[in-house]
């Protein structure tokens, strides 16, 4: 069960409405069926789906090309995040992202929102893991610069 939450929460988070996020998370489950001998290693199962899950979510979102700037998102496009956050601190990171480039975002949002693996987040991003790394490190600096901090937090 705590699988099918984090796939659709990252569905989710691609889609940005919920109906979407399950017609993409449908369209996955017969993908995977249909391309399960392609998997070598039962153990990459999980990085593989998610994978497809994420690559499915961006073909989507451009064919209906959907473009929905991140300030005027709604509360509800965001409710994966509400048993962890109040509305105060769901305003707070979506006016801090908002900062960063798309790139550094998806990063970011796969590493935290989703506690990804840099390996799992390279994989799903198309990028080496040094890259995912660099991607998430620049963003936060960024944000620690704009926003002050310091490098634990």
């Amino acid at each position: 069960m705590a699988e099918k939450d984090a796939y659709y929460r990252l569905a989710l988070t691609y889609m940005k409405n919920e109906h979407d996020a399950m017609d993409v998370m449908e369209d996955m489950i017969l993908t995977l069926y249909q391309k399960i001998d392609q998997l070598k290693k039962a153990e990459a199962f999980y990085s593989w789906s998610k994978t497809i899950l994420v690559n499915m979510c961006k073909s989507t979102f451009i064919k209906q090309q959907k473009i929905i700037p991140l300030e005027s998102a709604s509360d509800a496009q965001h409710s994966y995040l509400a048993p962890f956050l109040s509305s105060e601190q769901r305003l707070d990171i979506q006016n801090m992202l908002i900062h960063l480039n798309d790139h550094q975002r998806e990063a970011i949002e796969l590493k935290y929102f989703h506690d990804l693996d840099y390996k799992t987040i390279a994989k799903i991003t198309g990028v080496s893991i040094g890259t995912a790394k660099s991607r998430i490190f620049v963003g936060l600096k960024k944000l620690r610069e704009i926003f002050g901090g310091d490098s634990n937090e």
